[in-house]
């Protein structure tokens, strides 16, 4: 495995950094974590979903993401769009779409299908802002006529491979639309084709996660040391994806070999193979609770609990004890009448290993690291932050 250590990037005009906010709808009441990961993970394991046409697709109501600022138009009207790096269309609703100097309709019948619901519109060219001097000419996006499963956001922001969107154009199924930082960086407004992801975790006394994305490069001020950089993965499908190679160590057991999985800000949970899951529900003592569909352990077997490593080449990325946990401040939010309870952050894939998506590291893993994305030299990269050895949970 090699790795590329490298100094923070710098845009054009110094990188650009744009908050981001976590949302958590409780609007049908308690969130069904687990269903909504499991149908995430079902559906990254089978991107060619994505491509059909509508039949009967089965909902679950988006629960939790990060969402982002954007300014579409000229002037720009501001929508927040749910911030997802598995997949790679933009999309607004229709109706909350205003149509400026700058809109041009091109009158093409755009669509897409998530495990949460689903899009279909017509694709407008426009001017598209996500931070102070990044606007996007002309870039794609979708409005949306019809949609269902993002009720409480205005759309999305996709900023996944591009190659993601092929099938999403009904009259041209075979050419991927650019993303917001390939439109960014083909017209020279940022200076490398990267961005950084950063997300500070909850705590008990605080039930708001925010973050950042940082737009042509890196923000150093967010991690610590340097970012060290592995390629994505050539094993499919975690290479449609921003996919890496890894193995996973329980302790000093390793629990899963070195294979393909994907880092995902749209999963919440981290999801195994099933037998690397057995193995860690054995070492750890979890018993699947049968409210909240996760494991759950003892206060003396959290006591036990040993530090969960994601191992890259030969860079270890450490979960502490307490970062395989779930916010016991959110318990009452996933259905737990215990405001104490523990339970584990880990899930199973349902899929035995060696079937090219053998991982699934959702927000959860990406609370404790940052994440950089090199699109152009095929890269992903990860650095410890401060938050990585915190206990917050």
């Amino acid at each position: 495995m090699t790795f590329l250590s490298r100094s923070p990037v710098k845009a054009a005009n110094s990188h650009i950094s744009v908050p981001i906010t976590s949302m958590l709808n409780f609007s049908n009441g308690t969130i069904n974590l687990v269903a909504h990961d499991t149908a995430r993970v079902q559906s990254l394991r089978d991107p060619s979903m994505r491509g059909q046409r509508l039949t009967n697709v089965p909902l679950i109501s988006t629960y939790v993401g990060y969402t982002i600022p954007v300014g579409i138009g000229n002037p720009p009207r501001t929508y927040h769009l749910l911030l997802d790096n598995g997949s790679a269309n933009t999309w607004v609703r229709s109706a909350a779409y205003v149509r400026t100097s700058t809109s041009f309709c091109t009158g093409e019948p755009v669509g897409v299908i998530y495990e949460a619901g689903f899009f279909l519109g017509t694709e407008y060219l426009d001017n598209v802002t996500v931070g102070p001097g990044l606007t996007a000419i002309l870039q794609s996006i979708g409005a949306a006529t019809q949609f269902e499963g993002f009720n409480i956001v205005d759309g999305i922001l996709g900023i996944g491979p591009a190659a993601l969107s092929i099938h999403s154009l009904q009259d041209l199924p075979t050419d991927p639309i650019p993303t917001i930082t390939d439109t960014l960086y083909g017209q020279g407004t940022i200076s490398e084709n990267i961005f950084g992801i950063f997300y500070k975790p909850y705590t008990r006394s605080d039930l708001q996660s925010t973050g950042q994305i940082t737009f042509g490069g890196t923000d150093s001020t967010k991690y610590n040391g340097n970012i060290l950089y592995t390629p994505v993965t050539n094993m499919e499908p975690a290479s449609k994806y921003w996919g890496v190679d890894q193995s996973i160590t329980y302790g000093t057991t390793e629990i899963l070999t070195r294979t393909a999985g994907i880092v995902d800000s749209g999963t919440s949970l981290i999801f195994i193979a099933t037998e690397a899951y057995e193995l860690y529900k054995a070492a750890t003592g979890g018993e699947i609770d049968p409210v909240t569909k996760l494991l759950t352990i003892s206060d003396d077997q959290y006591g036990a609990l040993q530090e969960l490593k994601f191992n890259t080449g030969t860079q270890a990325y450490t979960l502490t004890p307490n970062a395989q946990i779930w916010p016991r401040s959110l318990n009452a939010k996933i259905g737990s009448p215990w405001a104490n309870a523990i339970y584990l952050v880990v899930c199973d894939i349902g899929t035995p290993i060696g079937e090219g998506l053998d991982f699934v590291c959702g927000y959860v893993f990406m609370q404790r690291f940052y994440i950089a994305y090199d699109a152009t030299n095929s890269l992903v990269g990860f650095a410890t932050t401060p938050f990585t050895y915190a206990t917050t949970n």
